[in-house]
């Protein structure tokens, strides 16, 4: 695996592992706080309506109580002749407007005597068994169940005595209007709930509408239902029979009001769980889009940041690699800044000085041999060399000799000067003098080196042209090793060049160093061998021994200068030459 995808799987892991662990503990969290806020407010909501509904029926209670101790009851004893307590039961009716449909009162045997409703007079009052008791004030007041299923009234009945002797004398009846707890129901459920009020035996006597309109009021359907209300705790189960799905359930019993203990009414709110939920699972929407972004948003920056890390290292490895290869060295990729980069800088550096100290190596490996040689050249070749070049001298000088003996004279005595120089340049190479550094105007020096090679250059017909631009062309070098440097290099391009050829010298310079470029039109230098002509022994030409511009390199690097091959302008070689203006007085 590479260090990028090594890097990229770390910082995801490091990244996505925890978002994703804290993103699931916080909605896990989320989730049981609202659910259990949502189980709450159940609860509560199912202890107001219960508070809600024991007040309303205090009310009524207190009303029947209080209404049936009146003095004006007591015109039932002379069968309300002149209707004034009919006309005060119709005034309660309209100042209580919605609350009791009629009021009425009648008489021991049943007989409604007076009434808000004047067409109930005389009518026998319908009788039902007592569904629930209660005493307020001293008076016992009852309730009727509800005629049938979905009833919108329930008579309430409070007794009648004579204040005179004690003896019953009828009952007052009150005719509530159920629907108004209804409403109460209604209201509280709302959109996605569901209100049920079950008595004291299980019977369903109200509920909101959901509900009413399954036909489930009176019945038994929720009398198991109503020992949620003894744990004071929400619990999911089965609809049944309301709804065919999972509910939750919060149920109160009635805690009564004032003096007033209450029926034993249990109030249940009935929530559908996919209801109750929806808050749970909207969120769970929400936490998913914010992973999703968390993670798109890791993958980028994750990628982003192992590229950046592994991009320098992906170049040194490129870098490393190509020279293992090659064995040249290239450009290293932009190394940038940091630790990385200084490492990069480091390894490139040592690479390089690695390299140097590899060519300075073979350098000195060759430069050996050539000592070796030049020492036994010195002692064992020039002697006869010199023999042969002067018998040759003399044998041309001899009366009589063939043209051809002349011709063969010439020929000896040229290679043996030949070999001479040769063995010249090798003892140079070997054994280079200290450089003699003066003052040289290096223009004046390209001039007379350039003059000096006028007679080769019109018989190749080569033209050599100047742009000498630097503004201050003096410097302290030795000025016959620096002509043996021009002449080196303005004849290595002279014996390359064909018929015709063009050769360029320019110069530039700065306040530290002057630089010549020497270029011409010839066939240039592979980029691969660059780095190795200034190699003692290397050579392309046919002819050449290679210790031209090795001179020429030991030269210049005794002058800490230095010295390069490229292309020109030209389209041929271009060595390129960098020497200081003060040598500051070392040799």
């Amino acid at each position: 695996m590479t260090i990028r995808k090594t890097l990229l799987v770390a910082f995801l892991s490091v990244g996505l592992v925890p978002a994703i662990l804290l993103a699931s503990l916080a909605f896990v969290k989320a989730r049981g706080a609202v659910q259990d806020e949502i189980e709450r407010n159940l609860v509560v909501q199912a202890a107001g309506i219960s508070a809600d509904l024991d007040k309303m029926m205090f009310e009524r209670l207190q009303n029947a109580a209080t209404w049936s101790r009146l003095d004006i009851m007591q015109d039932l004893q002379i069968r309300d002749v002149d209707k004034r307590l009919s006309r005060f039961l119709a005034d309660l009716q309209v100042g209580y407007q919605d609350v009791y449909r009629n009021l009425s009162c009648a008489d021991a045997g049943g007989v409604v005597i007076s009434s808000s409703d004047a067409g109930l007079l005389g009518q026998p009052a319908e009788s039902k068994p007592s569904w629930l008791k209660t005493s307020l004030s001293g008076t016992e007041v009852e309730l009727e169940l509800p005629a049938e299923a979905g009833a919108n009234s329930a008579v309430m009945r409070a007794p009648i005595s004579s204040i005179f002797t004690g003896e019953r004398l009828g009952a007052l009846r009150l005719k509530l209007d159920w629907s108004d707890i209804y409403d109460v129901l209604d209201q509280a459920a709302g959109s996605d709930r569901m209100v049920a009020v079950v008595d004291g035996e299980g019977r369903l006597i109200a509920a909101s509408r959901a509900i009413r309109e399954r036909g489930l009021l009176l019945g038994m359907g929720l009398a198991d239902w109503r020992r949620i209300a003894d744990g004071g705790k929400t619990v999911m189960r089965n609809g049944a029979p309301i709804v065919a799905a999972e509910v939750i359930v919060g149920g109160t019993r009635s805690p009564g009001y004032a003096h007033f203990a209450g029926f034993g009414w249990t109030t249940l709110i009935i929530q559908p769980v996919d209801r109750a939920l929806a808050p749970v699972h909207h969120m769970a929407w929400i936490f998913l889009v914010l992973l999703g972004v968390i993670v798109i948003v890791t993958v980028l920056v994750a990628t982003w940041v192992s590229r950046e890390i592994a991009r320098p290292i992906v170049g040194l490895t490129g870098f490393a690699r190509s020279y293992m290869r090659s064995k040249v060295l290239q450009v290293p990729a932009a190394a940038g800044g940091g630790e990385v980069g200084e490492l990069t800088e480091a390894f490139v550096q040592m690479v390089r000085d690695i390299d140097l100290s590899q060519q300075n190596l073979v350098r000195a490996s060759k430069l050996a041999v050539v000592g070796e040689m030049s020492s036994i050249i010195a002692h064992e070749v020039r002697t006869p060399l010199g023999i042969m070049r002067s018998s040759a001298q003399m044998l041309r000088r001899e009366t009589g000799l063939s043209e051809e003996g002349v011709e063969l004279a010439g020929f000896i005595e040229s290679e043996t000067e030949r070999l001479n120089r040769l063995v010249s340049a090798m003892l140079d190479t070997a054994r280079p003098r200290a450089p003699a550094f003066g003052e040289v105007d290096l223009h004046q020096l390209i001039d007379k080196t350039i003059a000096m090679l006028a007679a080769q250059t019109a018989k190749k017909r080569v033209v050599v042209s100047q742009a000498l631009g630097a503004a201050n062309p003096v410097i302290e070098c030795d000025e016959e090793q620096m002509t043996q440097v021009l002449l080196n290099l303005l004849m290595n391009g002279l014996q390359i060049l064909d018929q015709g050829g063009r050769i360029e010298v320019a110069s530039h310079d700065d306040a530290q160093s002057l630089f010549i470029e020497i270029a011409d039109d010839g066939p240039g230098i592979d980029p691969a061998e660059r780095a190795r002509v200034f190699e003692a022994f290397f050579f392309k030409r046919e002819g050449g021994v290679g210790l031209g511009l090795a001179i020429v390199q030991q030269i210049v690097a005794a002058h800490r200068g230095e010295i390069e091959a490229s292309e020109g302008k030209l389209g041929g070689a271009l060595f390129r030459i960098r020497l200081p203006r003060q040598q500051t007085g070392e040799s």
